[in-house]
């Protein structure tokens, strides 16, 4: 296990470096600079590959200890959100309209204090590969990374995922097996009614009043048509019809997320969606036309993994800083990806008591990175040593 006044030492610097990305937030795949600052790193502490580019923008690096067979994947995310700032923070955002209102500039750093720790002493038998990835903010970057050949080129047993979480203390860690984050979908109901003159209402059909109980018909697939037992989210989160007053439109649109932590009831709620909307346009006479497209898939924690996340945690800095039952929350995180094609474990370090993930006023606690980069330093090597 390593040493804790050396990730010490490590992690004052990657306070910097932490710094520094905040100060220059990208967005998605545009991240010319932070892949740069990342490569750039990683070849000066001494890896063994650096290769750049995947999907897009992504930056991987191979670190080889004594000869093994085993491989284990470490990956933080790298892009920002667009947001404009209001934290006031020496090193706030520089450019406007962007910042790390999501802590992947904290990811970043800490991943590459582990890095530099584990090239530092190299006292693992195989090989780690760290993963730093684009576009996670709705962009699918860890698709892109699968797709551009991640596993293929740099195959590996499990891959490990960390996120800040706001509420919780910094020095805490929360993990569960199974389901701990969301599938997350979207769908666009198309209305179309017939429009006329509002002082004759009986000679449309008219599509606002077809939206407004296909609202309250949608809300209640989660009480009516979902297990009581099971997680599932259904919103409209926009209504759009009409632009003058005396005039009963001819069409109307509505969108809105569809959630579920489970693959099955995310199935049957896409069903239920498109079901209800034509249903309620039929009972009116008007016409729907639906559209639902598939987000991000349910991330599920493989057991084996999600156990040795809490044994590392645990051997580190006892027991009463691990939650090994936490809540899964009903937000997303395309670290799903990852999971559905190699077996690993997505779980939570504390961020103190921040605003909000998303939050113009959010920033990183960088009192988190050195136990963030302890925990991932352990981890790999925990993880090499196990079956």
């Amino acid at each position: 296990m390593p040493a804790l006044e050396e990730i010490a030492a490590i992690a004052g610097e990657a306070v910097l470096w932490r710094r520094d990305l905040h100060r220059r937030p990208e967005l998605l795949y545009a991240l010319d600079e932070t892949s740069a600052f990342v490569a750039q790193k990683l070849s000066a502490f001494g890896l063994d590959e650096v290769t750049t580019g995947i999907g897009g923008s992504g930056v991987v690096g191979v670190l080889r200890g004594r000869p093994g067979n085993r491989a284990v994947a470490l990956r933080a995310d790298m892009d920002a959100l667009p947001i404009e700032e209001i934290t006031g923070a020496p090193w706030a955002s520089e450019k406007p309209g962007a910042m790390h209102a999501c802590g992947h500039d904290g990811h970043t750093a800490t991943l590459l204090a582990a890095a530099r720790c584990l090239a530092a002493d190299r006292d693992f038998v195989g090989t780690v590969v760290f993963v730093f990835q684009p576009a996670e903010e709705g962009g699918a970057g860890a698709r892109a990374m699968i797709d551009d050949g991640l596993f293929k080129r740099f195959p590996v047993d499990e891959i490990y995922g960390i996120h800040n979480l706001p509420g919780l203390p910094v020095g805490r860690f929360a993990v569960r097996p199974g389901a701990i984050m969301a599938s997350t979908d979207r769908f666009y109901i198309d209305i179309l009614g017939r429009g006329g003159h509002a002082a004759r209402p009986h000679e449309t059909i008219d599509p606002i009043l077809v939206g407004a109980q296909m609202i309250t018909a949608l809300q209640s697939i989660i009480a009516r048509n979902t297990d009581p037992l099971a997680s599932g989210v259904v919103s409209v989160t926009t209504f759009h019809a009409g632009n003058t007053d005396n005039v009963i439109p001819q069409t109307a649109r509505l969108s809105g997320t569809v959630r579920a932590l489970d693959g099955k009831v995310r199935g049957e709620l896409e069903a239920s969606v498109d079901r209800v909307a034509s249903a309620v346009a039929a009972a009116f006479g008007a016409e729907v036309s639906f559209t639902y497209e598939r987000g991000y898939p349910v991330t599920v924690n493989h057991a084996v993994a999600a156990a040795r996340v809490g044994d590392v945690v645990e051997e580190l800095f006892g027991s009463d800083v691990i939650d090994r039952a936490a809540a899964p929350m009903m937000a997303a995180e395309d670290f799903s990806f990852y999971l559905e094609e190699v077996p690993g474990a997505y779980f939570f370090m504390g961020n103190g008591p921040s605003a909000g993930l998303h939050h113009p006023a959010y920033d990183f606690a960088d009192e988190a990175i050195a136990p963030g980069a302890a925990v991932w330093t352990a981890l790999a090597k925990a993880s090499l040593a196990g079956a």
